[in-house]
């Protein structure tokens, strides 16, 4: 691995192993996602807690501090949305000399296993790949579901997951699931975890989360589970201390509660 190459990995999975990324990208297929209407706002009391932010490049010029911000993973996929026809027939968006120009640590694409439009986003990872290993900026896969929720198997996730590492990619992101450890066995390269099934609770987040890094994850790729939430600064805060300290569910419940309630006075 070249230098540069290990100097982007290094910034983004820190030095005990594990990384806490931001998603704030969801605009590029939702529009003005919830919470994330005005994502300069969304973004900066939250800044001080992520690893990295994962971000689409307009947003990134025209929402976050180039004097003040964390490693950049960028968002190159796209080109559909909620309202058209098939969410999984993205392209490329985003040149590999953008990528350079904006000094990004990564870059990410999704791609779509088991869809009509797989092997198109296979080969957008491939093509990525070639671009970032050229240029020693790494990528990361995404394992998108689309509207298919159904999906987030561990059986259909670890054939996503080996096929995006296959292909090239540095880092994969892909769901919790139950047995997700199957998930991280077959994957040879690092894992960290999107959002896992509906939960009512902050509880219930800090126990996927929690059992995911037992079962090798090294870390998370979370949004709205973050910036939904009604004090988000907490939630971030108590996500982080399982990543990093290796906390509890139940001593993450505890940061937050009381974070909350210093916050709601």
């Amino acid at each position: 691995m070249d230098w540069g190459m290990k100097n982007r990995m290094a910034q983004l999975i820190q030095a005990d192993g594990h990384c806490l990324f931001l998603p704030v990208d969801h605009g590029y297929f939702q529009g003005p996602t919830r919470k994330l209407e005005e994502p300069g706002k969304t973004i900066e009391p939250l800044l001080p807690y992520a690893d990295a932010l994962f971000i689409t490049r307009g947003v990134l010029r025209s929402s976050v501090d180039p004097a003040n911000t964390k490693p950049i993973i960028l968002r190159v996929s796209g080109g559909t949305s909620m309202v058209g026809k098939d969410l999984a027939n993205e392209g490329i968006t985003t040149s590999m000399e953008e990528a350079i120009r904006l000094n990004v640590a990564a870059v990410g694409l999704s791609i779509f296993v088991g869809t009509d439009y797989e092997h198109e986003s296979l080969l957008n990872l491939s093509k990525l790949v070639d671009e970032g290993e050229k240029y020693g900026i790494p990528v990361m896969a995404v394992t998108a579901v689309g509207r298919e929720l159904e999906k987030r198997d561990a059986r259909f996730l670890a054939l996503a997951s080996r096929i995006a590492a296959e292909l090239g990619a540095r880092v994969v992101k892909t769901y919790w699931c139950q047995d997700f450890e199957k998930v991280v066995r077959g994957c040879p390269v690092p894992v960290v975890m999107a959002g896992g099934p509906h939960v009512d609770t902050e509880l219930e987040v800090f126990e996927f989360v929690y059992d995911g890094m037992q079962k090798g994850a090294i870390g998370v790729n979370l949004g709205r589970n973050i910036w939904q939430n009604d004090f988000p600064v907490a939630m971030i805060k108590a996500i982080r201390v399982i990543i990093h300290q290796d906390a509890s569910p139940k001593e993450a419940q505890e940061l937050y509660d009381s974070i909350k309630n210093e916050e709601a006075r």
